[in-house]
């Protein structure tokens, strides 16, 4: 069997059912028996950056491994910023890249270059890959092709690369598909090595007057949100979201409190603050949840924390209890453990902190006189797309104020850029996140900034006529830095309003051939959401443009360098933000 005919028969018998691409010479091989050998869909993008992002996003969805091609040289390169995306927020990929043929190849030799294009893409992705892998020999492309998908998807997921030359991709090989065998299930070791940290959790929970559970990404990288139900249920603790796990428990739902952070909900941040007990389940605690001062947390405060990667306990806040593991398989294990257990309900915590959410609501921290204010329009926005599988947010105060006021219902998900935090993210992630949905509706949510990075996607969004509702909140300018010059550079606004333009998006996605209307008043707010629900543009892709005035800021925001509890505007920042 021709090797590229293998590669795209292992791709459908392994459940791929999309793969996102820019062609190119080196993998036209690839191409052409994907097409011809499978069922599987083909989707072309207009950039690999592009491709990389929905790939990511098709993997956070499908649980499989997102899958993206893309060319030798500049091709290859181009996907680097997705692949890292994929790294530092757990989704499972794989990208597999052409090369030039062997022959062609520097190797030794004291030389930049040999054959056109030719580029060590493996080495450069080695730092943001779980693996890389370099093909040598034809015949051990089955063997990689299996490690990858099993390594993508293995403890906490991650992307694979594998670098194929042409002339491997067209050599014949056996049409061996190996198999894993099953693995004969086990008792869950996890039980043994903390049965002792598993009973003094449930006895604390008992005792601590001021517990919270700090939700992260892994609940959903785990796929356990039935398991996270069933232990909230059991417990009865007031949870905080991390920014990837806004949708890890539903908005209306009595033990949600709100999102954390450094942009986070001022009466959850204070929560957080406040708490003597913290169950930390899949995050990282790192310094955008915690704020830079770490002794506040390591003071006080008993921390649970619960990940499958054991680098990430006691690393920037110490002193955790440490439970290393899956955290499907904590929840797994506690809900048996203690099913029969009646925790006490900590009514007198959860009236203080809904007296703070009533004190300080996230419609109320920014005064926006006679324009739109984006807290309000998030929420109406939110309330009015139930039709929606997925909101997505890319990347900047737009993301804040998503993540702030965003209504999830359900059922629905929540995928933005966070650890990468890389601009252009949504427009793209949008395509892979509908095609991984069943091409049911999903909102994307971009800045102006942002949206100039991709905006090339529109071709593929209408091309294959995919129902994205585009939301563009533009405030002429790059918000978030602008408060940050605003802050430490007296209001010197090189390069992000000063020498910085954005052009009218309505009229762009109507030469695109997309539906199109722009709002720049919060009386407009309530029939533009439901125009983008309407019989006609149900189905359709269509673009709404929300002009929100320059240097509105994202409020509140943590004070730099004070705890958590203190946020801007009230309380001034005591250094110059490192992070």
């Amino acid at each position: 069997m021709k090797a590229s005919d293998f590669i795209a028969r292992f791709l459908e018998r392994k459940g791929i059912s999309h793969v996102f691409e820019l062609s190119g010479g080196m993998i036209t091989h690839l191409l052409d028996s994907l097409q011809q050998s499978t069922k599987i869909n083909i989707i072309t993008m207009h950039h690999e950056q592009a491709a990389a992002f929905a790939a990511d996003a098709f993997g956070r969805i499908s649980g499989l491994p997102g899958v993206a091609l893309a060319t030798s040289g500049p091709g290859a390169t181009n996907l680097l910023t997705g692949i890292g995306s994929c790294y530092f927020d757990s989704s499972p990929a794989i990208f597999i890249t052409g090369q030039v043929n062997t022959h062609e190849q520097k190797r030794d030799r004291n030389i930049r270059q040999l054959g056109f294009q030719e580029t060590d893409i493996v080495s450069m992705a080695l730092p943001i890959t779980k693996a890389s892998f370099r093909i040598e020999k034809a015949e051990d492309i089955p063997e990689i092709l299996e490690m990858a998908f099993s390594i993508s998807m293995e403890g906490r997921p991650g992307p694979v690369l594998i670098d194929i030359p042409m002339d491997m991709q067209r050599a014949a090989i056996q049409d061996d598909f190996l198999e894993n065998k099953d693995k004969q299930k086990e008792e869950n070791p996890m039980t043994k090595t903390y049965l002792t940290e598993f009973g003094q959790l449930a006895n604390d929970i008992q005792t601590y007057k001021r517990p919270v559970i700090l939700v992260g990404r892994g609940v959903r990288a785990a796929f356990a949100a039935n398991e996270f139900s069933e232990f909230l249920e059991l417990t009865g603790l007031p949870v905080i979201t991390s920014l990837l796990a806004v949708d890890a428990i539903p908005y209306k739902h009595k033990q949600r409190i709100g999102f954390i952070g450094s942009y986070g909900n001022r009466w959850a941040n204070i929560a957080f603050g406040e708490a003597d007990l913290i169950i930390v389940l899949g995050s990282r605690l790192d310094i955008r949840q915690t704020g830079a001062d770490t002794k506040f947390f390591e003071n006080g405060k008993k921390i649970y924390h619960v990940d499958c990667e054991e680098a990430e306990i006691n690393n920037r806040i110490k002193g955790c209890v440490p439970i290393i593991g899956n955290v499907k398989d904590f929840l797994n294990i506690f809900n048996e453990l203690f099913s029969n257990e009646n925790f006490l309900k900590k009514f007198a915590w959860f009236d203080y902190i809904n007296e703070l959410k009533k004190k300080w609501p996230d419609t109320k921290e920014l005064n926006t006189a006679n324009n739109i204010n984006p807290n309000k329009f998030i929420h109406l926005l939110s309330s009015h797309s139930e039709n929606a599988a997925t909101f997505l947010a890319d990347v900047g105060a737009h993301q804040m104020w998503t993540a702030q006021s965003i209504e999830i219902n359900e059922g629905q998900t929540f995928i933005t850029s966070a650890g990468m935090g890389a601009m252009g993210f949504a427009l793209p992630a949008a395509v892979g996140a509908c095609f991984a949905n069943g091409k049911k509706p999903v909102v994307t949510i971009i800045g102006d900034g942002c949206m100039q990075l991709n905006l090339q996607e529109l071709q593929t969004i209408i091309r294959n006529k995919i129902p994205v509702k585009i939301i563009v909140l533009n405030n002429q300018s790059l918000g978030m830095i602008t408060q940050f010059q605003a802050s430490y550079f007296d209001a010197r606004y090189q390069s992000t309003y000063w020498g910085y333009s954005a052009p009218n998006f309505e009229k762009i996605a109507i030469a695109y051939g997309l539906a199109a209307k722009t709002i720049s008043k919060e009386t407009e707010i309530v029939n533009a959401v439901e125009w983008l629900w309407n019989e006609e543009n149900l189905h359709n892709p269509v673009l709404l443009q929300v002009m929100i005035a320059p240097f509105t800021n994202t409020y509140p925001k943590i004070a730099f360098g004070k705890p958590i509890t203190e946020m801007e505007p009230f309380v001034k920042p005591i250094e110059m933000e490192g992070t």
